[in-house]
């Protein structure tokens, strides 16, 4: 049931924001939206307020933006018929506003996706925290605490080695194989500022991977400080999303050029299952899931390919530069193709899916 709740939630986080992001981008633009939905389905609730209708569908795993004339350009009427054009002609439609405009509308639902993932993973390291190179504890009887080493020192270098991060810390006594080696230390004594020297050696721990392989580390006995800085959890909020970016970036160009298998996409039904496996772990796994997935719905959706908003960038931009418009049928024609490739796409990754299930 839980798993149930927190995959609809992550349906409910990736699409509706997308589609907000169309609806508001379209308002500002002056274009008339006919209706703002939210799930899909029979209507349960509804309310007309001004041009705009909105709406509750019954199934919340989604919603739209109905735009006035967004299914492509106007078809010019036969000859003889001016009055029946200007009648017809709806300087608020889509299709009928500048492209620049067009491409803001079609761009800010993967927009809001991506303001999305920063806006978790910002919340995410806010709450959790993050490492600084200060320590927090000192485990009794350790190492460290019969080097002298206290909670407050503020670690500056190990090794002769300049500390700029916790985990450069955990390096540099990972490394040292055991022997002796040397920390420099910020410490305050008194409201003054002191930095002193101090020897520690690491001891070897036992320890096992997820396979039950066994493998030797070394630990000195400190735990660092986190510090939950909200200016530092924006930065981190946003350097984090930009690192799965670039990650996600470099499996898709490994899909396209078959260096990685398309047995390895996932579909709904995968996602359902990784949410089950992130209840076992905790908020701050599920919170990570659901990040990565805003974004890579962000970025696939930008994709040049018929159907996704990038696709229609595309035509956009095309008739742009070349100063004609592509034909409505020929756009629908390409679109809906591009549609159903996606649909058998989508059947083709449920297959892995299930397959990987059971």
């Amino acid at each position: 049931m839980i798993t149930a709740i927190l995959a609809i939630l992550l349906f409910c986080i990736m699409i509706f924001p997308h589609e907000l992001g169309h609806y508001i981008a379209a308002k500002k633009c002056g274009v008339q939206v006919n209706e703002f939905a939210f799930g899909m389905g029979p209507t349960i609730w509804k309310k007309q307020r001004g041009e705009t209708l909105h709406s509750i569908r019954l199934l919340p795993i989604g919603g739209f933006c109905a735009m006035e004339g967004e299914d492509g350009a106007e078809e010019d009427l036969e000859e003889g018929s001016q009055e029946e054009e200007k009648k017809a002609y709806n300087p608020r439609a889509f299709n009928n506003k500048k492209p620049w405009q067009r491409i803001i509308v079609l761009a800010a639902g993967s927009v809001m996706n991506v303001i999305c993932a920063i806006l978790i993973m910002t919340l995410l390291i806010g709450i959790t925290g993050f490492n600084t190179t200060t320590i927090g504890e000192v485990k009794k009887d350790s190492v460290a605490s019969k080097a002298g080493l206290l909670a407050g020192d503020k670690v500056l270098n190990v090794a002769d080695v300049e500390i700029n991060s916790w985990d450069e810390i955990a390096k540099a006594v990972s490394e040292s194989g055991g022997n002796e080696i040397t920390l420099n230390v910020e410490r305050k004594v008194d409201s003054k500022v002191v930095r002193k020297t101090l020897t520690v050696t690491p001891e070897a721990v036992k320890v096992k991977d997820s396979e039950g392989k066994e493998f030797t580390i070394y630990v000195i006995g400190i735990l660092t400080k986190k510090s939950h800085n909200p200016f530092k959890a924006v930065v981190g909020g946003v350097t984090s999303t930009w690192n799965m970016t670039k990650t996600m970036v470099t499996s898709i160009k490994e899909i396209f050029t078959g260096k990685v298998s398309t047995n390895e996409l996932a579909g709904p039904v995968g996602m359902i299952s990784m949410v089950s496996q992130t209840t076992k772990y905790g908020v701050w796994y599920y919170g990570f899931l659901t990040a990565m997935i805003c974004l890579n719905l962000a970025i696939i959706n930008m994709l040049p390919l018929p159907a996704l908003d990038g696709g229609r960038i595309i035509f956009v931009i095309y008739s742009w530069i070349t100063g004609k418009s592509v034909s409505s049928k020929v756009e629908g024609t390409v679109h809906a193709v591009g549609l159903i490739l996606l649909m058998f796409l989508m059947l083709y990754v449920t297959k892995n899916d299930i397959v990987r299930l059971f």
